[in-house]
């Protein structure tokens, strides 16, 4: 079993940053590939960014590329996002997610999720 939690989140002004990490364990804590994902209001959840097992391949939304960069510390069974230039339609409940395999996920459903931790940008 793995177990995620984030932490990070909060309320931000547009143009702001935030960091949110995702602190893992669990049995596969170290091989896993993991994303972060995101679920505003009313729509669905979306995945923002992933990462493979040993962070050498990374991917990104559309709408987040060139302001989010997501990372790992493996040593440290940690997951991180940096958000810079943080917009209004940013705002949402972000997931942390690990897989059972260790490649660059592409369209996969996450094996596991974190409780989630609310974003919130104002303009």
């Amino acid at each position: 079993q793995v177990q995620l939690v984030e932490s990070g989140g909060g309320l931000v002004q547009a143009g702001g940053s935030l960091r949110l990490s995702c602190t893992v364990s669990g049995r596969t804590s170290t091989s896993s590939a993991m994303g972060w994902f995101r679920q505003a209001p009313g729509k669905d959840r979306d995945i923002v960014a992933a990462i493979s097992w040993g962070g050498g391949s990374t991917s990104y939304a559309d709408s987040v590329k060139g302001r989010f960069t997501i990372s790992r510390n493996v040593a440290e069974n940690t997951l991180y996002l940096q958000m810079n230039s943080l917009k209004p339609e940013d705002t949402a409940v972000y997931y942390c997610a690990a897989y059972n395999f260790r490649v660059l996920p592409t369209t996969q459903t996450p094996n596991y999720w974190g409780q989630g931790t609310q974003v919130t940008v104002s303009s």
